[in-house]
């Protein structure tokens, strides 16, 4: 099962907060399947309907296992995009949707299925 510490999703939760009308994007590292960390790559540009990552910025790390955008929409389901994005960057995917609270995000496998993560 995933975990996420309580004050990294509360830093994505602000930073997309911040980000809005604009999507906010990062990417997850983890150890023992424990998020602890989001990070940020050079170049990344942010629109009101997609988050453009310069993958080839995206160091060779073993401990990036996924990512993390928001959904300004209000809507935490993956797109089309998102979906081919999840298939190639990790194993692990979080979409936070506005308002941006506790409540307002999901997390999914490189599938696009929906999975459990829990909040420590």
């Amino acid at each position: 099962m995933w975990k996420i510490r309580k004050n990294v999703l509360q830093l994505i939760l602000e930073a997309s907060k911040d980000a809005y009308p604009d999507e906010f994007g990062a990417f997850l590292r983890a150890k023992h399947n424990i998020i602890y960390e989001i990070v940020m790559l050079p170049g990344t540009l942010s629109g009101d309907r997609s988050v453009l990552f310069q993958l080839f910025m995206k160091p060779i790390d073993f401990t990036i296992v996924g990512s993390v955008h928001s959904h300004p929409s209000g809507y935490p389901i993956p797109s089309g995009a998102d979906l081919n994005m999840f298939a190639k960057t990790g194993d692990i995917h979080i979409i936070v949707a506005y308002p941006f609270t506790v409540e307002s995000w999901k997390a999914y496998n490189r599938d696009g299925e929906e999975i459990e993560v829990k909040v420590i």
